[in-house]
């Protein structure tokens, strides 16, 4: 989908065509749209399939007819498995107009054509840079925090059960954090290039906002360090508990096939086809049924009965002995 966004008084507006100092719009284009998009710009199709390749990592070219930018951006859809993820997007800086390519529409595009990123000139091609790599950083941050919160709401629903799904959703919210992070530091680097090469020639006021920027970013990349070691903590913490609660059912399975044990065994002794001293009796096989039941309660008592000991009570002079021994410089230790 190709759509013509041109600057006004009140901020971006639709176009029916092309123009000077424009915005071209590209959305998951088919392929007679990169067609045309090669034809009328010119722009090369190695960069058209790189732009499209989900695995391709930010960096910068200089072309003799434009600049193209490739940055990572962020993206939220809950109709995947995975709903955090990264895109790439593809910004190509001509000389009178601005053309990006992305696979998936993405926040930071949505906050561009509505008018959040204020100043937003179209005839400013290294401003436009900035607000779309500054947007990136900030949504990253906004997702981020979301994350967060999807964590601490899953973790309060793992205490109180003993399956796998929330386990698997803090697995599905590691991975968007490596996605994340990993995406952050191919944006520092292209930040970095920005820097320190004159592919894009800054302002001094638009050179403060790309160092304005490089902090966003460095700060979301130790967000997602931060909240990635936190969560692979919690796997492991939760997943240990998981085990434990696992280790308890089959603890009182084996302790009902033990009483159940003692009971086959009293009624498979008196089952025996020999000659039974209560043969001849009427009360026999309740009798019988009775010695089972209190051997199986003999020998479940016997074994809930068994607990570790309780931790050994200090009297004063030991607790002194041990508080002693506890001080540096105290002398030796007891």
């Amino acid at each position: 989908m190709i759509k013509v966004r041109v600057g006004g008084p009140s901020g971006l507006r639709l176009a029916e065509r092309a123009e000077k100092n424009c915005w071209i719009d590209v959305i998951n284009p088919t392929g007679e749209e990169l067609s045309l998009l090669e034809k009328w710009y010119k722009v090369l199709p190695e960069h058209l399939t790189d732009v499209l390749d989900i695995d391709e990592q930010a960096r910068i070219e200089k072309e003799n007819d434009y600049t193209l930018l490739i940055v990572r951006l962020p993206v939220f859809d809950a109709r995947y498995e995975l709903p955090y993820f990264t895109v790439p997007c593809g910004v190509f800086l001509f000389s009178d107009r601005i053309v990006t390519i992305c696979q998936t529409d993405c926040e930071a595009l949505q906050d561009l054509r509505s008018g959040k990123a204020k100043g937003l000139e179209l005839r400013n091609k290294s401003a436009f840079v900035l607000h779309i790599l500054g947007r990136s950083a900030i949504v990253f941050l906004r997702f981020l925090k979301e994350i967060n919160r999807r964590t601490s709401a899953i973790e309060r629903e793992l205490q109180a059960s003993v399956k796998n799904h929330e386990l698997t959703q803090l697995l599905s919210s590691e991975k968007s954090l490596v996605f994340f992070t990993t995406s952050l530091k191919s944006n520092e680097i292209l930040l970095e290039k920005l820097q320190a090469t004159k592919a894009i020639r800054f302002k001094e006021d638009e050179a403060e906002l790309l160092e304005d920027v490089v902090t966003d970013n460095k700060q979301a990349i130790e967000m997602a360090n931060i909240y990635s070691d936190i969560l692979a903590g919690m796997m492991d913490a939760f997943a240990s508990v998981i085990s434990n609660n696992l280790n308890m059912q089959m603890k009182r399975l084996t302790i009902l096939s033990v009483m159940l044990m003692v009971a086959t065994f009293v009624v498979s002794a008196f089952s025996m086809n020999v000659d039974s001293p209560l043969s001849g009796m009427p009360w026999a096989f309740w009798g019988i049924m009775g010695l089972a039941l209190g051997a199986s309660c003999v020998g479940g008592v016997l074994m809930l009965g068994r607990r570790a000991p309780p931790p050994r009570a200090y009297g004063r002079s030991g607790a002194k002995a041990l508080a002693g021994a506890m001080v540096p410089n105290s002398g030796r230790l007891r």
